[in-house]
């Protein structure tokens, strides 16, 4: 979750400003980056237990230790909340899951490079406090009620905000991570057709990287547990947005759809102010009751873009963001796979063929069954497998074909290789701990912090 905005203080005055934040994130072929964001689970090596935001193995002594290798430091409160180098930043979930937003690269091989100094940086510090992490989509041990929350004005007005909403929106916040990749588009209609693919194909992604099959210790029936999460958290902010396969979609629907999500704060001179629930709508007219008279400006929109929580998020980038947090080589192969999809014309042709005659029905019904059956979900006389492999071979070809290659002439399709393996074994991630639990763990998830760790 962002922290908050650097835009500038641009007041809104006409509702024009609102799709222009959109479409000015148009960029040509040739300025197209990649930018991968990915959360993990802290825990401390002696007792599993995830590590207090304070005290000497707190998570800001780790992000203190870290400012060693030239990150600057980011503070609210008189806390260390967060810090940025370059164009890249690691900030705090709400229970203090460690993310680092990458920033805008290249290629794929740039990414892996930054991901394994990041974990290399990380590991460093971590060790000296004696904490590990963990790459999963859900934390397998431990109960809401154990995780710590994290000094972040806008975490408090969202866990007062979000039982009120849905059953699951505190999990969300303190027990789920994720890899996510950040994509450009070139125009409106390219933004459309890129939109409409990965929503359809999000499900897909979901599967691959299944990885959240532990409650509290014991196996929950589901693969991607933090997928059916977020069927509960919050029905105003997420899901699977139908209007964007709609005729006439575009930067004004989404802005429409943006203004009737419910507001969770507004940040002035340093402090949040709670307006939860609240409409945007009025505060574009100076009626909003949490901040009587107050007009919004170009910087309250880009915090309030944050806050809406969708399989696929548009802000100046589009964001895919189905995928179960995982180890170092998954985490490059999520921007491997959506780049190969979307940054080839071919390809991008190739992937709309694919889903372009989906039913609504059917979209739904592979967003709501792959967090339980994952690539086994039936699927159109076949499985989602059968729909897994077919996107692969479409990204493969695309990766390929950009020929973005490493020194020794390798090009990106290699990097989906761990997702290809899965399709092709039928078996996620998730299964595969669940066989080890079952199995040579004897029903001890302690091992997996062991086995599974960074």
């Amino acid at each position: 979750m962002s922290s908050p905005s650097h835009v500038a203080d641009t007041p809104i005055t006409q509702r024009s400003q609102l799709v222009e934040t959109l479409a000015s994130g148009e960029k040509p072929e040739a300025a197209w980056r990649i930018g991968t964001e990915h959360e993990k689970f802290g825990f401390r090596l002696d007792d599993l237990r995830p590590p207090a935001f304070d005290g000497e193995r707190g998570i800001e002594a780790l992000l203190k230790g870290l400012t060693r290798f030239g990150w600057t430091p980011v503070e609210e409160g008189g806390h260390v909340i967060a810090l940025t180098r370059g164009g890249a930043s690691v900030t705090l979930e709400p229970a203090g899951q460690l993310e680092l937003s990458g920033a805008p690269l290249e290629d794929i091989h740039q990414t892996c490079i930054e991901l394994g100094s990041h974990l290399r940086e990380v590991r460093e510090v971590a060790d000296t406090l004696g904490i590990g992490f963990l790459g999963m989509g859900f934390q397998p041990k431990w109960r809401r009620e154990d995780m710590p929350w994290m000094p972040k004005g806008r975490y408090r007005i969202m866990r007062a905000y979000m039982p009120k909403v849905g059953n699951l929106g505190l999990d969300m916040m303190t027990r789920t991570c994720t890899v996510q990749v950040n994509l450009d588009f070139a125009s409106e209609a390219d933004m459309v057709k890129k939109f409409r693919v990965s929503l359809a194909l999000q499900p897909v992604a979901t599967a691959l990287f299944a990885d959240s099959p532990f409650t509290e210790g014991r196996p929950n029936g589901f693969l991607s547990y933090r997928s059916h999460i977020w069927t509960d958290t919050d029905p105003d902010r997420t899901g699977m947005l139908d209007f964007v396969f709609e005729d006439g979609f575009g930067y004004e629907r989404y802005v429409d759809y943006l203004l009737d999500v419910p507001m969770y704060f507004v940040y002035r001179d340093g402090v949040y102010h709670d307006v939860a629930g609240q409409s945007f709508r009025d505060f574009l007219e100076g009626r909003l009751p949490g901040l009587p008279g107050a007009l919004p400006t170009l910087r309250d929109w880009a915090d309030h873009m944050t806050t809406a929580f969708p399989e696929v998020r548009l802000k100046k980038y589009l964001e895919m963001r189905g995928a179960d947090g995982g180890p170092w080589n998954r985490l490059c192969a999520l921007p491997a796979f959506w780049v190969g999809l979307l940054y080839d014309d071919a390809a991008l042709d190739a992937a709309w063929d694919l889903v372009k005659d989906f039913s609504m029905e059917e979209r739904h019904a592979l967003r709501d069954g792959v967090p339980r059956h994952a690539l086994k979900l039936p699927f159109r006389g076949a499985t989602v497998r059968e729909l897994a492999i077919e996107a692969l071979k479409i990204s493969a070809a695309g990766l390929r074909r950009r020929a973005r290659c490493n020194a020794d002439g390798i090009d990106e399709s290699r990097f989906l290789e761990p997702l290809v393996e899965f399709a092709e074994a039928n078996e996620t991630p998730a299964e595969r701990k669940l066989a080890l639990f079952h199995g040579p763990w004897n029903g001890d998830i302690d091992r997996v912090f062991r086995e599974f760790a960074y």
